[in-house]
């Protein structure tokens, strides 16, 4: 038992594999006897199994058992080959992925046969899962499970069963005869690790390290029988490492270097096969380069050769400007700077590993990422410096975002800490006690307060010895508190010298805001190399997409919900539907309409609804109406950071939610006056929720259709011009009914022509009672500062007191050719004062009065000019007090009111960046 445990704290004292690969009687070897196990500088036999056949094969494999047992080195070469270094060699990197079968190999095997370098060095990771499985193994016995038989079993046959499939002949005998003699000693060694019942870092390194040995073997074979001159490498012969710690390690490039000329020296070719992860230490123990060691291995391997690149060979196109899995417009990026890559991998960006770029960056040895599996892609280029790039826009200084998601902020606060020296580290001494990892640090230059973020996990431990620590300084009140905000996550955005480029850092922060995300906490180092906020992690995903699509994308992408697809609704969606295409090539805007609801009815899209036939697919997919399932699904979708419902209807219980859609960030466009003319608290509220946030609010449909109304109202009072009076004919309906109410017609007769046209509503009371027309000087009126309510504006009613509770539409038209003399007497007169009649709204300021009346005016006045249903607008101010600014068009019908709906949808857009 003890001579087990000694075995497995020192793989130096284990059946030797090499004894048992030739026949030679197992022996136990001491480690003083056997440096060559322990891979000396000289060429180990143990792991270098050249595939070479017949006796010449046997006669190699002799003298090299001679070499383990006496250390003694044998040189057969008559003299020593130099390693040629420069610009020949060319490294290539293939993971498990790449490696993950027979077939995979092939092509592996085809891309490096296809490489015109004139030399080759090809660096390989175990096949897919294969280290896992081991690991796995090693588990298992440790844990003194029997079932760590089988599953080496299920090793033996992955490697066996693609061998068999890649190799035939001697190539094929040798490497089986070899795996099944290293499967021998792993179980050997397992079964040492199942009585023992532990193992230490070194035996396992060595164990995992077999993964690596195998796949190489197997490419070299597959390469030289395609009828290229290959040797393998087993890196542990060459590549020395001194441990840091458990999670990484220091190269030795001086020896590492020597060992490599002493073992090219042995062993030249011009294609050369090596193991990825594993090493070595100087002692000549066998170690690994940890997790993601084989893109180390192959940026230390370039380094060593001078290289002239080194590719890294994956499963993606290469980098991307953000994880495509939470961007889905993620593009892939052409160049990189070493720093951009190195901030990227920090900040949990799957490029490389930091450390891999080390050693590249000494000879600007470029990285290039390709993806195994699309060829014609050519990849993402890392280098010394992207500055010589055609782009200049924002997206050329930065080139990609970033997330670390489940952090804590801890903040520790107080007055006492101002000029204090020693407090950051006493903080940062607490921390590092507790053995948290700090992510990030942000101190304003008061000294009033320092947060940093750790793990969420780690939090807790870092906050009880930090109060600890400062109890005294808590109980004189010196420090207000240490403060724990848990549920963030870390955002960076990561481009070379973007911080001295003007207009970055506000065009982030405004992104943000756009999409009401709230900064917590703010870092940026004199680097100039990354911006790193910490959000809310519920609004982590939805900020990167708000940034990303800033900065990166060539559109502004909002997500629409229309609510109230009727007349209004239904046209602005064939609008859409028309225009959509167009706006997203020439214009960059990127409008997706992701839900569509009515009172009985709605239809989702996770995607966007094809526009073309929303009919059918709501009568088909539609279910049943649920406002808050629609707004939690138009809103809820982070791939899309922007979000808009429109509301088409005339509902006031859909207009009592929008405040409510404002407070979550969801931006609202509607031609319903419901909300603008309601109780003046209401609207009074909704309005300074508009002006204390991000989110926007426009409604020009609620005044004059598809006329700039409101806008001219507001330009007017923001460029610092005075508001004397608006008068207005608002309603284009009524308009059409005066326009024709000449000569000897009657009012009932061309009343019954408007709604036969359909300028009215459904019963055209709705019209005459002059309602809808005080709800538009309510909305003007309250725009230019009047505090009134509905029931303030005095309202002349066309509908005879008589009719006015008539039990229908029908037997209203019925009974009112009884009252047209009263209209026909008031035309008379006006007609022989030489004016005409209109019925219009007035917004009195002098007086802060309204009214909505039936007047008269000249018949040279603009509002005598009017035809059809044409809408006109006076706003008489000080700066157009003698000429008053007239705003004149159609005013009523689907098309216009639903144009002047996707005008404010397109106004939306341009306030979230889309291009003017």
């Amino acid at each position: 038992m003890a001579s087990l445990s000694s075995a497995i704290s020192n793989p130096g004292h284990i059946l030797s594999p090499n004894a048992l690969a030739h026949d030679v009687k197992p022996k136990k070897i001491c480690y003083s006897q056997c440096h060559a196990f322990f891979l000396p500088p000289h060429r180990s036999p143990i792991c270098r199994m050249g595939f070479v056949s017949g006796l010449e094969r046997k006669k190699t494999l002799k003298s090299r058992i001679f070499a383990s047992v006496t250390d003694t080195p044998v040189n057969t070469s008559p003299e020593k080959v130099q390693l040629p270094k420069g610009d020949t060699w060319s490294v290539h990197k293939f993971g498990g992925t790449c490696m993950g079968s027979s077939e995979r190999i092939k092509n592996v095997a085809k891309i490096v046969l296809s490489d015109d370098s004139e030399r080759k060095f090809i660096v390989v990771s175990a096949m897919s899962k294969v280290t896992d499985m081991i690991y796995d193994l090693i588990y298992k016995a440790q844990s003194r499970d029997d079932s760590y038989l089988s599953a080496l079993d299920a090793v033996l046959e992955k490697h066996r069963s693609t061998a068999c499939d890649l190799l035939d002949g001697d190539e094929l005998g040798s490497f089986l005869a070899q795996l099944n003699h290293d499967i021998s000693n792993l179980k050997a060694m397992l079964r040492a690790i199942y009585i023992a019942g532990h193992a230490t870092e070194s035996f396992t390194d060595f164990v995992v390290g077999h993964g690596e040995l195998w796949s190489a073997q197997m490419l070299s074979c597959v390469v030289r029988k395609n009828g290229v001159d290959c040797n393998w490498m087993d890196t542990r012969e060459v590549l020395i490492v001194n441990p840091t710690s458990s999670n990484q390690v220091d190269p030795d490039f001086k020896e590492s270097e020597e060992r490599l000329e002493i073992w090219y020296s042995k062993n030249p070719s011009k294609t050369i096969v090596a193991t990825g992860f594993i090493a070595s230490t100087p002692k000549n123990i066998p170690t690994t380069l940890k997790r993601d060691g084989s893109d180390f291995s192959a940026a230390i391997m370039g380094a060593l050769f001078r290289a002239r690149q080194v590719t890294i060979w994956t499963d993606v196109d290469g980098v991307y400007s953000a994880d495509p899995r939470k961007v889905s417009e993620a593009v892939i990026l052409k160049t990189l700077s070493y720093q951009e890559a190195w901030e990227m991998s920090y900040f949990g960006a799957n490029v490389l590993h930091p450390r891999t770029i080390i050693p590249v960056m000494r000879y600007d040895i470029p990285i290039i990422i390709r993806n195994v599996f699309n060829l014609v892609v050519p990849g993402t280029k890392i280098c010394r410096s992207t500055e010589d790039e055609d782009g200049q826009g924002l997206e050329s200084f930065v080139k990609g975002f970033a997330t670390i998601d489940n952090l804590a902020l801890v903040n520790v606060e107080g007055t006492g800490m101002a000029g204090v020296p020693g407090t950051a580290s006493t903080i940062f001494s607490a921390v590092k006690d507790v053995g948290a990892n700090v992510i990030m640090i942000s101190q304003a230059s008061s000294e009033h307060s320092v947060c940093f973020a750790v793990p969420e996990k780690e939090v807790n431990a870092v906050s009880e010895l930090l109060k600890s620590r400062f109890r005294e300084a808590l109980n004189a009140g010196r420090l207000s508190q240490v403060q724990v905000i848990p549920n963030c996550s870390i955002l960076a955005a990561v481009g070379q010298k973007m911080a001295s480029t003007p207009g970055v850092s506000a065009t982030l922060f405004n992104a943000l805001a756009k999409a009401n995300i709230n900064v917590r906490a703010i870092a940026q180092g004199c680097s100039e190399y990354n911006i790193t906020v910490v959000v809310k992690r519920e609004d982590c995903i939805r900020a990167l997409r708000a940034v990303h699509s800033r900065f990166y994308l060539s559109r502004t992408t909002i997500a629409m919900g229309i609510i109230g697809p009727g007349l209004i609704g239904g046209t602005l969606l064939d609008q859409l539907r028309d225009q959509t295409a167009t706006l997203k090539e020439e214009f960059n805007i990127d409008l997706r309409v992701m839900g569509i609801t009515g009172s009985r009815t709605m239809l989702l899209s996770e995607a966007g609804i094809d526009l073309s036939r929303w009919k059918e697919l709501q009568k088909e997919k539609g279910v049943v109406a649920d406002m808050e399932k629609f707004v939690q699904h138009i809103h809820g979708n982070h791939f899309i950071p922007n979000t808009v419902l429109v509301d088409c209807t005339a509902d006031s219980s859909i207009a009592s939610h929008y405040y409510d859609w404002l407070r979550k960030g969801i931006h609202v466009v509607t031609p319903n006056k419901k909300a603008n003319s309601g109780p003046l608290d209401q609207y009074l509220k909704l309005r300074a929720l508009q002006r204390q946030s991000y989110t926007h609010y426009f409604y020009e449909a609620t005044v004059g259709a598809g006329l700039p109304i409101i806008n001219t109202l507001q330009g007017l009072l923001e460029t610092g011009d005075k508001i004397l009076r608006i008068e207005g004919i608002f309603s284009g309906t009524l308009s059409y009914i005066f326009n024709n109410f000449i000569g000897r017609r009657t009012f009932s007769e061309v009343v019954a022509e408007a709604k036969r046209a359909g300028y009215t509503e459904p019963d055209p009371r709705d019209d005459l009672s002059g309602t809808d027309v005080c709800r538009k000087v309510i909305i003007l009126a309250r725009e230019s500062g009047l505090k009134l309510e509905l029931s303030d504006i005095p309202v002349e009613s066309l509908v005879p007191e008589p009719l006015k509770d008539s039990a229908s539409a029908e037997e209203f038209m019925q009974k009112l050719p009884q009252f047209d003399h009263d209209l026909a007497k008031k035309r008379q007169i006006a007609e022989d004062a030489g004016q005409v009649l209109r019925y219009v709204g007035v917004v009195d300021m002098v007086n802060e009065e309204g009214a909505v009346k039936l007047q008269t005016y000249k018949n040279d006045h603009p509002f005598a000019q009017l035809s059809g249903a044409d809408n006109i607008i006076a706003f008489t101010t000080t700066r157009y007090k003698e000429q008053p600014l007239i705003v004149r068009g159609p005013g009523a019908g689907a098309e216009v009111t639903a144009g002047g709906v996707f005008s404010d949808i397109l106004r939306l857009a341009s306030y979230l960046g889309a291009p003017s």
